[in-house]
C-alpha cells in the first residue's frame, strides 16, 4: 500500500517555526475513503474486484464495450457481473492500459505495511548485535569489558537471566548490544535475540570449545540468516586452544577468513579486557558492509525484547526501536495492547525525550504487559491507537478459534509449493544416535531439487527438547523424530506453539513420506493414535510372572491390550503390548490420567524406574 507518511512534529504555542517532519507509515480514514482506483500514466490501478460497470466507469469507456470484447471471446457477462484479476488485466490490455494490482493493507496489519522510505531520509544508523553462546564461555563478562561496567556481579549465579540491551560508543559510533542468555532454559530468548539482530557475535571459551548452546546459537543465528563474528574468549586460560575451537566450528558451516571462509575471528580475554577494541573493530566493518541505514523521520516502528508486570510502575517492556523515532509522547500499539510512552529510559536508567533507530529503551504506560517477540508501532492518537489495538484483539481470537495444526503441516507443503509460496521446507531432526541423524540427515538432503530445498535447521541425538520446539516455532520448522519419542509436556508445548512433530522408525519410510509430500501423493494410510504415557514409579519381581511395574499414568489412558513403547531418557528401548493392566489386585481395562495402576509388559522385564510407557493404537487416517 503506498502510504503517505509525513506527519508534524507537535508544536508548542507561540512557536512559529514549521519544525522538523518524520514519516508515519499508514493511511488515514479520510485519505481511504478519498482513495480511487486510477489511471496513473497509462497504469491502471486498482485494489479490488470490479464489474462491468464500475470498471467502464473507471477507464471511462462504455460499459457495451467490455461486454461486447467478451462476447466475441464467447465469455457472457452483464454490467453487474463481477470481474477477477485476470479479466481486469485483459481488459485494460485490449484498451491500451498496462494494469497493477495493489494490497490495501489495514491500520491494524502494521507489520504489513510497505514501509518505503525517501531516500533522502535515510542516514547511517548503529548496528544491532546479539552475543551468543554456551553459559559461562563468558557472554555477560565480555560486554561488561565494553562497556566497563560490572554487569556480571550483580547477577545470580553468574548467569544472565533476562534479555539485557545496551548502547555503547567506540570510533565515534554507537554499537547496540543485546546480551542473550547462554543457558539452555533461555533457548525463547535466544530466538528472539536473533530475530531482530544485524550482526552475531558467537562467544567460545578457549579452554572449552564448542558445547551444545553453541550449536543452539549457531542455529538461531542461520534461522535469523545473520552474519557472525567468532569471539573466541579467555584466551588466558591455561588450556586456550583457539585452533580446535575453529576446527569444530568449521564442522558447522562457520569457516574463519584464515581457513579460507568468509567468516571473521577474534582471540580475546574479556576477564583481561584484551582484544577487545579487536572485536569493535570487526563489528564496525561487517557493520559498513552490511550498509545498515534507518529513516528518523517517521513514527517509531520496531520489536519487544522483554515485558513485565511491575509493581511500581505497572507494566513495563523493553523495546528495541529498528525505524523511525520514538517520542516519550508517542502513542504505541504491540500485539494487542496499546497505551501512551509516559516515561522512557535507557539502559542507565536516564530518562530520554526522545530514541531513534536502534535504540533499546525501557518504556511505562501500557494497557497490559505485551509478549516478548511482538512488533510495535507508534500513532498520532489515543484514540486511533485503542481503536487498532482493539481490531487486532478481536483478529487474534477469530485466528485462535479457526487455528489448527501446525506453523507448517506436511499435508499443507503439495499445496504451498505449487502456488509458488514455499521454495523451502525447513526441519529439525531428532534421533537416537549421532550415526542414524547424519543418515536421515543425508537421506532427505538428497530429494533436493530446482523448486524446492529442505533445510535441516539442527540434526541431532536425544529427545524432543523444549528449545526443539522453540527453535521450530521461531523458523517455522517441522520436527522429524527418529526412535525418539516426546514427552507429554512436549507435546502440549507443540501444540500450544503451532509446531508439527512427525515420529518414525524406519529411515526409507521417513524419506518417502517426505518424498510424498513435495510431490503431493500423500495418501490415507494407517497411523498410530497415542492413547496415554504412565510413568513406572516402582518396579516388582514376580516369580513365574514377571517384573511388574507400578506406575502413575500422567497423559491419557493406559488401555489394556493396547500396544506399547518403553522410553528411556526420550529414547524408545522396547516396543510391544501391554499384556496386563491392575488396580490394586483388580484387573481394569483402562486407567486414567492421575491414577496409579500396576503393567505387565508381554515377553519384557528390563524395566527400571523413571523408564515411561507410551500406549497405541493403529487407526486409519482421515
Amino acid at each position: 500500500m503506498k502510504t503517505n507518511n509525513k506527519r508534524q512534529f507537535k508544536k508548542k504555542p507561540g512557536n512559529n517555526n514549521t519544525g522538523n517532519k518524520r514519516e508515519s507509515n499508514v493511511m488515514t480514514k479520510k485519505e481511504k475513503r478519498n482513495e480511487t482506483n486510477k489511471v496513473n500514466g497509462g497504469v491502471f490501478v486498482f485494489t479490488k474486484s470490479l464489474s462491468v460497470g464500475e470498471l467502464a466507469k473507471q477507464l471511462n469507456i462504455i460499459p457495451s464495450e467490455i461486454i461486447k470484447y467478451f462476447f466475441l471471446n464467447k465469455r457472457l457477462v452483464t454490467i453487474n457481473q463481477y470481474l477477477n484479476d485476470d479479466e481486469i488485466g485483459e481488459i485494460c490490455l485490449q484498451f491500451g492500459y498496462d494494469f497493477k494490482k495493489e494490497e490495501v493493507v489495514a491500520e491494524e496489519d502494521f507489520e504489513k505495511i510497505d514501509q518505503n522510505d525517501d531516500p533522502k531520509d535515510l542516514v547511517e544508523r548503529p548496528c544491532v548485535v546479539t552475543v551468543m553462546g554456551h553459559v559461562d564461555h563468558g557472554k555477560t563478562t565480555l560486554i561488561d569489558a565494553i562497556r566497563d561496567s560490572h554487569l556480571a556481579a550483580g547477577e545470580f549465579g553468574g548467569i544472565s537471566q533476562e534479555i539485557g540491551a545496551y548502547q555503547i560508543t567506540f570510533e565515534n559510533k554507537k554499537i547496540t548490544f543485546i546480551d542473550t542468555p547462554g543457558h539452555a532454559a533461555f533457548s525463547a530468548m535466544r530466538a528472539r535475540g536473533a530475530s531482530v539482530t544485524d550482526i552475531v557475535i558467537l562467544v567460545v571459551a578457549a579452554d572449552d570449545g564448542v558445547m551444545p548452546q553453541t550449536i543452539e546459537a549457531i542455529d538461531h543465528a542461520k534461522a535469523a540468516k545473520v552474519p557472525v563474528i567468532i569471539a573466541i574468549n579467555k584466551m588466558d586460560a591455561p588450556g586456550a586452544n583457539p585452533e580446535k575451537v575453529l576446527t569444530q566450528l568449521m564442522q558447522h558451516d562457520l569457516i574463519a577468513e584464515q581457513y579460507g571462509g568468509d567468516i571473521m575471528s577474534c582471540e580475546i580475554s574479556a576477564k583481561k579486557k584484551q582484544g577487545i577494541d579487536k572485536l569493535l573493530e570487526a563489528v564496525l566493518l561487517q557493520a559498513e558492509m552490511l550498509e545498515l541505514k534507518g529513516n528518523p523521520k517517521r513514527y517509531a516502528s520496531g520489536t519487544v525484547l522483554e515485558a513485565e508486570l511491575d509493581q511500581g510502575c505497572g507494566p513495563k517492556a523493553t523495546l528495541l526501536v529498528q525505524n523511525g523515532t520514538l517520542l516519550s509522547s508517542d502513542y504505541i500499539v504491540v500485539g494487542t495492547v496499546y497505551g501512551k510512552v509516559r516515561r522512557m529510559v535507557n539502559e542507565h536508567n536516564k530518562v530520554l525525550k526522545s530514541a531513534g533507530p536502534s535504540t533499546p529503551v525501557s518504556v511505562i504506560g501500557l494497557s497490559d504487559v505485551p509478549l516478548a517477540g511482538d512488533r510495535f508501532m507508534a500513532f498520532p492518537s489515543e484514540k486511533q491507537a485503542k481503536d487498532i489495538a482493539d481490531k487486532r484483539q478481536i483478529k487474534k481470537v477469530e485466528a485462535d478459534r479457526a487455528s489448527s495444526g501446525g506453523v507448517t503441516s506436511l499435508d499443507e507443503l503439495y499445496s504451498k509449493i505449487h502456488e509458488g509460496q514455499l521454495t523451502q521446507i525447513n526441519i529439525i531432526l531428532k534421533t537416537d544416535s549421532t550415526g542414524s541423524a547424519e543418515a536421515v540427515k543425508t537421506s532427505l538432503e538428497k530429494l533436493n531439487n530446482e523448486q524446492i530445498k529442505i533445510n535441516i535447521i539442527r540434526s541431532a541425538a536425544g529427545a524432543i527438547s523444549e528449545n526443539d520446539i522453540n527453535l521450530a516455532s521461531a523458523s517455522n520448522a517441522i520436527i522429524y523424530g527418529f526412535n525418539v519419542r516426546p514427552t507429554a509436556f512436549i507435546k502440549n508445548k507443540a501444540i500450544e506453539e503451532h509446531v508439527e512433530i512427525r515420529l518414525q522408525r524406519i529411515i526409507y519410510a521417513l524419506v518417502e513420506e517426505m518424498e510424498s509430500a513435495i510431490k503431493g501423493q500423500m495418501k490415507k494410510e494407517e497411523v498410530e493414535k497415542v492413547l496415554g504415557q504412565a510413568e513406572v514409579r516402582d518396579v516388582f519381581k514376580v516369580t513365574k510372572v514377571g517384573t511388574i511395574a507400578g506406575c502413575m499414568v500422567t497423559d491419557g489412558i493406559a488401555k489394556n491390550g493396547s500396544q506399547v513403547r518403553i522410553l528411556r531418557d526420550g529414547i524408545i528401548i522396547y516396543e510391544g503390548k501391554l499384556d496386563s493392566l491392575k488396580r490394586f489386585k483388580d484387573d481394569a481395562k483402562e486407567v486414567k490420567t492421575g491414577y496409579e495402576c500396576g503393567i505387565k509388559i508381554e515377553n519384557y522385564n528390563d524395566i527400571k524406574v523413571g523408564d515411561v510407557f507410551e500406549m497405541y493404537e493403529m487407526v486409519v487416517k482421515e
